[in-house]
């Protein structure tokens, strides 16, 4: 595996995410000196947190899967994730509504599942469910240490028995196709398949390989940290602290100073001048290549997933049909996946996932309030061209009606918007294209062919992030952290 070259003792970590805490705690557990630039006043990135009239939200991810990785991070200095968090394991893990009323939930331990869908879809449709289950966890074991958790110098890294046995198991075959084998019902292929859209990609088209998105949230089973979700990154910057790294929280990294190929120091936005013998760059994929000075040199330009639109709101009561996670079908799938990612439109019959976690935490809102966040997938700013500033208003009003419809009675009366983040929005937070799910996961974006976290411009710079491998969520995330950490000491 390349290392970046020459001294490491102290590293400057720009960046207070996932991916930069995952990377300080890996680094401060190798004995290296971090010091860690979030230009925000508090950690968390894309997995951040707000304050909305006394009412805690999670302003970005809402779904956490593969808590063992956030212990190995604590483990690097000694700690552990049971002593920084509580976890919930929720189950279900999401309940699912559809178009025609029916509603199925989905559990990540396999009797209740196989249940479920027995009497939702009938016996031969759980069979299809047992031997799907079986596929995904194969499918996973193949690759979570040799290919999602593994540093990549070349395409030729590929080549190792694993990869035979990927091919064997369809992992290159199309994700859809593969689960159309398993199972006929469409309603519970969608819960086994809808997660390619995090990956940026329309299900029937993604490489069976990520099904591992589907095993994460459908096997290995779906968790809420008490506190939210911005509770993980206060507890791993709180870890970090205690290990010896200086945070430094409302701090912007401006430029980097450099000597040939090889950075010396990192300039603040208040011109003050940190010292270093190495970089991670944990932000942004495009504010990392701006802070070097360079572009990445690939044959093809680089493809960003869709956005989303996002409602952040309260209401004084809840549904009964309204779960920590509850995704409403509608009558369109493969429409809708056409709508958004080719053609860059709207969703003309949306499917939605609403996020209610005083479901699980009550406390989160003092005043006894249901704190409920909408998502509804849509164009990235690249690939649409709607006037957000005129549409967003209208088209919110429209998600909060489709949910009324969709079995909400009195929600378009009773829910109260704080906020609405449109790609726009995104875009004014400095996420290129106006999405917060990065580069999509196309084939060429994927493993050695993703952006890698070693750079050409700088000998002792190393990305950490969803823009870099192995892509994006927060198991992903958390991994890339490592890996880059890795990048620094050789382990």
């Amino acid at each position: 595996m390349r290392t970046v070259t020459g001294p490491s003792d102290h590293v400057v970590v720009i960046g207070g995410g996932l991916a930069g805490l995952s990377a300080t705690l890996h680094l401060l557990g190798a004995g290296r000196r971090v010091t860690l630039l979030e230009q925000d006043k508090s950690p968390g990135g894309r997995a951040g947190q707000a304050d909305f009239g006394g009412n805690t939200v999670d302003t970005g991810a809402s779904v956490l899967t593969m808590p063992e990785l956030l212990d190995e991070a604590f483990s690097a200095v000694g700690e552990s994730l049971a002593g920084n968090l509580t976890l919930t394991r929720l189950d279900p893990a999401y309940r699912a509504r559809f178009a025609d009323g029916s509603t199925i939930a989905v559990h990540t331990e396999a009797a209740a599942m196989e249940a479920e869908i027995r009497a939702a879809a009938g016996p031969a449709e759980a069979d299809g469910y047992r031997r799907l289950r079986r596929w995904l966890t194969e499918l996973y074991a193949v690759q979570k240490d040799h290919f999602i958790g593994a540093n990549f110098d070349s395409p030729l890294d590929l080549v190792r028995p694993e990869l035979a046995k990927l091919a064997a198991l369809g992992g290159f075959g199309r994700l859809g196709p593969k689960i159309s084998q398993f199972l006929r019902d469409d309603r519970v292929r969608r819960l086994f398949s809808f997660q390619a859209l995090y990956a940026g990609l329309d299900p029937a088209r993604a490489i069976g390989a990520y099904g591992v998105i589907s095993y994460m949230d459908t096997v290995g089973g779906v968790y809420y940290p008490w506190g939210g979700m911005g509770e993980i990154a206060r507890a791993m910057a709180n870890a970090a602290e205690r290990a010896g790294a200086e945070l430094r929280f409302g701090t912007e990294a401006a430029w980097l100073e450099r000597v040939s190929s090889r950075v010396r120091a990192v300039r603040t936005r208040t011109g003050e001048r940190i010292p270093c013998d190495t970089v991670v760059l944990a932000t942004e994929l495009g504010t990392a290549y701006r802070l070097l000075g360079a572009r990445p040199r690939r044959p093809l330009p680089l493809r960003y997933s869709p956005s989303a639109v996002v409602l952040h709101g309260h209401a004084p009561k809840t549904w009964p049909d309204l779960g920590h996670h509850t995704i409403f079908f509608g009558h369109a799938w493969e429409k809708t996946f056409s709508e958004i990612i080719r053609e860059g439109k709207l969703m003309s019959d949306p499917s939605l996932l609403v996020t209610r976690p005083t479901a699980t935490e009550p406390g989160l809102s003092p005043g006894g309030d249901q704190v409920i966040s909408v998502l509804a997938p849509a164009p990235n700013l690249r690939r649409g061209e709607i006037d957000w500033h005129r549409v967003g208003p209208a088209y919110r009003a429209e998600l909060v009606r489709t949910l009324e419809k969709r079995g909400l009675a009195g929600f378009a009366d009773d829910f109260s918007i704080d906020e609405t983040i449109t790609p726009e929005g995104w875009a004014e937070r400095g996420l290129t294209a106006g999405t917060p799910f990065s580069l999509a996961h196309t084939f060429a974006q994927t493993g050695p062919f993703r952006p890698g976290n070693l750079v050409r411009a700088a000998e002792n710079v190393v990305l950490a992030g969803c823009g870099t491998t192995p892509g994006v969520g927060i198991p992903p995330v958390v991994i890339s952290g490592r890996l880059a950490a890795g990048r620094v000491t050789g382990r």
